[in-house]
């Protein structure tokens, strides 16, 4: 427990970019607004990172990129070359050998949502350029005949995946980067690679920029066109807008590196409203989340391993690894179940929604351990969902002690979550005393005695309330 309040702690006093935020762009269109508050309801989502580079259990895609960070350089697979340019030739290579013969969508399915998830954002393509979808309009694909996997029946993963999430009723959300660093177009060979952005001058070469445009509006149709229903266009690679989006909102971090190791700082603009207008025609229930670029494509912001520190007030979820990194890592470090239901009651009493990463193995499975965490917050959720699940911020998140608060969306009740086992009589400071309110433990719905402190509501706890939950306790209160 001293653990777990420690890591609250820390995050607490983490530096948010989000609470310097000064700006947020309504959707112009009603329907948009309204299925933005549907997806608050969600509240639980997963996230995965996958692609050829699970093969040597690195970070995705940076390993590739040629700056001096620590997750880029610092991430490469050790012995593979001395050069960068046979860095690159090898990791490309990676597609010859990805051959996840145990991909198993319905298993990953069913174990999402027995944990209480109810959205899906997979990554059809990180900042490498590798399609997890079966792109026409390049060979760099998990379909391509140079992929072994291609043969495979399943061999177009995010069509598989999208069709078994939306039978068990997930919301479908697909990740994609705007940065392609294997698109001649973004990165043209006809110049050396000097960071993260594209590496010709855009306004010197407007042809070369437009085919790259034109790729990226094509692909993003694809996935419009040919997988069913989508529910969220998930854009990442911050760094390619137009310079006049100058406010950075979402991941700051990420945006600053971006803008500061660019030794050619220039506009990329894509055209976001023709491609969101586009998409929109064939998907006209889409939420477009446009990571980190001021302005009304950003549908919801998402600040990236961390929790606010206060509740915002705009749509926001935050993405978290379940263990310490995006991607696929052998022997990897798992948060606990503890700290990740801690995270899970801390982002929803915030006002957020709580994304949480997995990164498959090569092979096609999930490890061991974060099976066994799924389960842990499932069997959590059995009890406690109607805490979390279509509820929104109350007049505060929480207190001092670690106390959290939600309350209903459409009834008169808070639920008011306790980090260990409560005993004796625990005073809510932010609760009004009413004699009309009952108090009752969720999951057994026994009823807990209350009592007035000078205004507040006092809880009176039995003994033994150990028995009565597990990682945090929750109460609800009928106002």
């Amino acid at each position: 427990m001293k653990i777990r309040l420690a890591l609250l702690a820390i995050q607490f006093i983490c530096i948010s970019s989000f609470a310097q935020t000064k700006s947020y762009f309504q959707d112009s269109s009603a329907h948009i607004r309204e299925r933005i508050e549907e997806w608050q309801d969600l509240k639980f989502g997963l996230l995965m990172h996958w692609g050829p580079y699970s093969q040597w259990g690195i970070v995705e895609s940076w390993s590739i990129c040629p700056e001096d960070l620590s997750w880029a350089t610092g991430g490469r697979k050790k012995g593979v070359s001395e050069t960068y340019d046979g860095y690159v030739e090898a990791y490309e290579n990676l597609q010859t050998t990805f051959n996840p013969t145990k991909f198993n969508p319905e298993q990953w399915s069913k174990a999402a949502k027995n944990a209480g998830m109810k959205y899906l954002v997979f990554t059809t393509k990180h900042h490498d350029g590798f399609c997890m979808f079966d792109s026409k309009l390049t060979d760099y694909k998990i379909t391509d005949e140079k992929t072994p996997f291609h043969t495979n029946p399943k061999s177009n993963i995010t069509k598989e995946l999208f069709s078994a999430f939306r039978k068990d009723d997930f919301w479908i959300g697909a990740y994609f980067s705007k940065p392609d660093w294997h698109s001649n177009a973004y990165w043209w060979d006809y110049f050396p690679v000097a960071d993260r952005n594209c590496n010709y001058a855009i306004s010197k070469y407007p042809q070369k920029w437009k085919e790259f445009v034109d790729y990226t509006h094509g692909q993003v149709d694809e996935l419009m066109s040919d997988y069913g229903k989508i529910d969220i266009l998930w854009l990442d690679g911050g760094w390619v807008k137009p310079t006049d989006s100058l406010e950075i909102v979402g991941d700051l971090t990420e945006v600053y590196e971006g803008s500061r190791w660019a030794r050619n700082p220039q506009s990329q603009d894509i055209n976001m409203p023709l491609l969101v207008k586009n998409a929109r025609a064939k998907q006209p229930d889409l939420i477009v989340v446009d990571r980190a670029v001021k302005g009304p494509y950003q549908n919801y912001l998402t600040p990236e391993q961390h929790i606010p520190e206060t509740g915002l007030p705009y749509p926001w979820e935050t993405c978290m690894t379940m263990a310490t990194s995006w991607s696929y890592v052998p022997n990897d470090t798992y948060k606990s179940s503890d700290v990740l239901i801690t995270n899970l009651v801390d982002v929803v009493s915030k006002g957020g929604n709580f994304l949480l990463n997995i990164g498959p193995a090569p092979d096609g499975t999930l490890d061991s351990v974060a099976y066994a965490r799924l389960n842990d917050i499932g069997r959590w959720m059995d009890n406690n969902s109607q805490a979390i699940y279509n509820t929104r911020m109350y007049q505060v998140f929480g207190e001092a002690n670690g106390i959290r608060y939600t309350k209903s969306k459409d009834l008169p009740t808070l639920f008011v979550f306790i980090p260990e086992s409560p005993s004796g009589k625990v005073v809510l400071e932010h609760v009004p005393f009413s004699a009309s309110i009952n108090a009752f433990f969720l999951g057994n719905n026994k009823a807990i005695k209350t009592s007035d402190s000078n205004g507040k509501l006092v809880l009176h706890f039995p003994k033994n309330t150990s028995k009565m939950g597990e990682y945090v306790w929750v109460v609800r209160l009928e106002l």
